[in-house]
């Protein structure tokens, strides 16, 4: 008889990714991320705030406050294409046409990749590439 730290559990399934994005300032962070890319605020934390968390549909992104620079100053200069993070969603090409609409700045424009993927990049207040991708 097995008893139950002997027995081997299933493998755990993966639920969601939200990865952390580094910004200067969360209010400024969390306008630009509901104001100009379509998310809504889950929450904002500390007095003075100093975390935040922005979502659209299923996508989560944590916003972390921090005063000191978070990269060799020649990092994104050596590294331009450096992403934060990749949203995958439905349709690329209708999300960049709402966001050309709404005056997002875009690092790269919308693009077929030679491995089938539609994709662009924007880039926010802080300098995080976000690429969008279908």
């Amino acid at each position: 008889m097995e008893t139950p730290l002997q027995t081997r559990p299933e493998k755990p399934t993966f639920l969601d990714a939200q990865p952390q994005l580094f910004v200067r300032d969360i209010a400024t962070s969390c306008d630009f991320y509901t104001g100009r890319l379509g998310f809504e605020l889950a929450f904002i934390y500390g007095e003075p705030p100093f975390y935040a968390q922005v979502f659209r549909g299923a996508a989560r992104l944590n916003l972390r406050s921090s005063d000191m620079p978070l990269f060799h100053p020649d990092f994104r200069l050596r590294e331009e294409d450096a992403l934060s993070t990749t949203i995958t969603l439905d349709d690329a090409k209708a999300l960049f046409l709402e966001y050309t609409a709404s005056d997002v700045p875009f690092h790269q424009g919308l693009r077929a990749e030679p491995w089938g993927a539609q994709t662009f990049i924007i880039r926010d207040p802080d300098g995080n590439l976000i690429a969008f991708a279908s």
